[in-house]
């Protein structure tokens, strides 16, 4: 088990990478203005199944091996980029009453089902982000003490304590988002504005994960 100064100093690190926006942030952002509070919560729920996934990886050492191979990890971020890239380009042929269905709900049954969808998305868009992965493989190690106990368990508890913090940091960027958006959607032409201003970010994500990767393999 960490010792407790070792598990706030994580935190400490944790908190400050957490609060600067990135890929995740953006998506989320993004989700919650085009839909509403519903939606970009079910995202940040989403995102962070997906981090929990790149926990047991980096328990079992997964990520040593999708970091160490360069095949590996070029798969994964440029069917990452692809996915986003696609999310974007569907959100811009979308029809405006989509966006606003979405936000408003049209009935229970529908609207599970669209947040389950969004939940899926954020999963997917977490579990394909090689960044994500190097986090857990190049940050992390630096905090488990191999004197403590099993490498694996610490692996887990610093990763569970980075969920929780995640949670509540990307689950306050939701919240903002939507007050905001929730303003802005009873203003006339926002939902189209709102759909063409989410489907470019969402596109843009997808270029920067591709470039990104690219100017980091060749560095």
């Amino acid at each position: 088990m960490p010792e407790a100064s070792t598990l706030a100093l994580f935190g400490v690190a944790a908190i400050t990478l957490l609060v600067i926006p990135g890929p995740s942030v953006l998506y989320i952002v993004t989700r919650s203005v085009d839909q509403g509070r519903a939606a970009g919560l079910a995202s940040v729920g989403g995102i962070h199944v997906g981090t929990l996934v790149h926990v047991a990886a980096a328990a079992l050492g997964l990520s040593a091996l999708l970091v160490s191979s360069a095949t590996a990890y070029n798969a994964v971020r440029w069917v990452g980029a692809a996915y986003l890239i696609w999310l974007g380009v569907r959100r811009l042929l979308a029809r405006d009453e989509d966006g606003e269905g979405a936000a408003a709900g049209p009935g229970p049954g529908s609207r599970r089902v669209g947040l389950r969808r969004i939940f899926a998305q954020g999963v997917v868009v977490n579990v394909l982000n090689p960044k994500t992965a190097l986090f857990f493989f190049a940050f992390l190690p630096q905090f488990v003490d191999t004197a403590r106990g099993s490498v694996p368990f610490q692996v887990l508890v610093f990763g569970s304590a980075f969920v929780l913090l995640g949670l509540v940091s990307d689950g306050t960027y939701a919240l903002l988002a939507s007050t905001g958006a929730g303003w802005l959607r009873r203003r006339p032409g926002v939902a189209r504005v709102s759909r063409l201003v989410s489907g470019g970010v969402l596109i843009s994500l997808g270029v920067t994960t591709a470039l990104a990767g690219s100017r980091s393999s060749s560095s």
